[in-house]
């Protein structure tokens, strides 16, 4: 009745509440040495929120994001492509989508498990049928009936049990996310394109807003003043993007390489292994899908596995159903990204526009939306009588 989750990110720490409701016993093996709030936003979608509802944390997620607030996509001038109306959305999905910040649900998350449930700063060095890693200077290994590899985009556990996978790619783009200070001014759930270049921005539930911009370029771009850099590419676009970039604390602000796994895994099962999230299918962040389909990943395996179900049979119904919808919303979400941010040729992007502008409302919403339309299985509660 023994269940080690690897990574206690989003994914891993869904997929062990989800494994706790079954009756599994669960520890979550963590390398870092504590949990902090650094990091960004993100927006759950149906999917994700159906998902969090089944583990039984929606209600405190939905308290602590803020649902969207009217957007869609425009020029780098603010000229409008295409229009969002979230009731829209909410009456085709039945909720709206939530803007967040990822420490707030990460907290969120934790709370739900057991302290004693999560050790940090332990690394994991091999699985097999057992699980090794080291902890405070000690060597430690467990046995498990199931191991979730929630690991992340770099995955030692996908290196170790796929060698010949390989692994994340470039997608041509890098990225800058960052979070205000308290914003008072407009609030909308947007994306704007220039040639090349995005700029998007989610508005949380504190009060704050949630931007990201991206540009085409080769791995690894450093530069010395990140927000220097940010003002001299998008200072010119139209409100309110400069006044986000001067509410933000530059010190505050992520750079990171849009990487992706672009060969898809033969399987996301290895014995008694289940690989989940971005150490399954990172893709990149173009639909904003990539915590919610690790959401997905968490329900549907802890819907299948209880710790009394053959293991093997839960493992394969799980790759059968998770694999194919995964791996088919990463083909979607990197197709988006070239039509999208990467798009710079200016005839393709003047046609693309014009596309977007007559398309009617319906069909841009249902094309948006099919993504997120997901029923999550139930996650029965017997954690009290196993």
């Amino acid at each position: 009745m023994k269940a080690i989750v690897i990574g206690a990110g989003i994914g891993g720490l869904c997929a062990a509440i989800g494994l706790r409701r079954r009756g599994w016993q669960v520890t979550v093996l963590e390398r870092a040495p504590r949990f902090s709030e650094v990091g960004a936003g993100l927006t759950l979608m149906a999917n994700g929120l159906r998902g969090l509802d089944a583990l039984g944390v929606g209600d405190a997620v939905r308290a602590a994001g803020r649902p969207d607030a009217p957007g869609g996509t425009r020029t780098a001038s603010g000229r409008w492509i295409s229009r969002i109306d979230p009731g829209a959305m909410d009456r085709l999905l039945g909720t709206a989508a939530l803007g967040i910040h990822r420490a707030r649900l990460h907290e969120i998350l934790r709370a739900a498990l057991p302290a004693t449930a999560i050790v940090t700063a332990a690394e994991v060095t091999a699985v097999g049928q057992q699980v090794t890693y080291r902890h405070g200077g000690v060597t430690t290994t467990g046995d498990a009936a199931l191991v979730v590899a929630a690991d992340g985009i770099d995955s030692t556990v996908r290196a170790q049990l796929w060698p010949g996978h390989p692994g994340p790619v470039h997608s041509g783009s890098t990225a800058w996310l960052g979070v205000t200070g308290p914003w008072s001014g407009a609030r909308a759930a947007a994306i704007s394109w220039g040639p090349g270049a995005e700029f998007g921005t989610v508005p949380l539930g504190d009060g704050r807003v949630y931007w990201f911009a991206a540009v085409n370029a080769p791995a690894g771009l450093r530069c010395d003043d990140a927000m220097a850099a940010l003002r001299a590419r998008f200072g010119d676009w139209h409100a309110p993007v400069p006044a986000l970039l001067d509410a933000t604390d530059p010190a505050s602000v992520i750079r990171t390489d849009l990487r992706h796994l672009a060969t898809p895994l033969p399987s996301y099962v290895h014995g008694h292994v289940a690989l989940l999230g971005d150490a399954a299918h990172a893709m990149t962040p173009n639909l904003g899908q990539g915590a919610n389909q690790a959401i997905e990943d968490a329900v549907v395996l802890a819907a299948l596995c209880g710790p009394r179900d053959d293991v093997p049979a839960a493992l394969a119904a799980y790759d059968r159903l998770r694999r194919p919808r995964s791996q088919q919303v990463a083909r979607a979400a990197a197709q988006i990204g070239r039509l999208g941010q990467q798009l710079s040729n200016p005839v393709a992007v003047g046609l693309r526009n014009a596309l977007m502008r007559m398309t009617p409302a319906r069909v841009a919403l249902r094309s948006m939306a099919r993504h997120a339309d997901w029923t999550a299985p139930p996650v029965p509660d017997t954690s009290a009588t196993s």
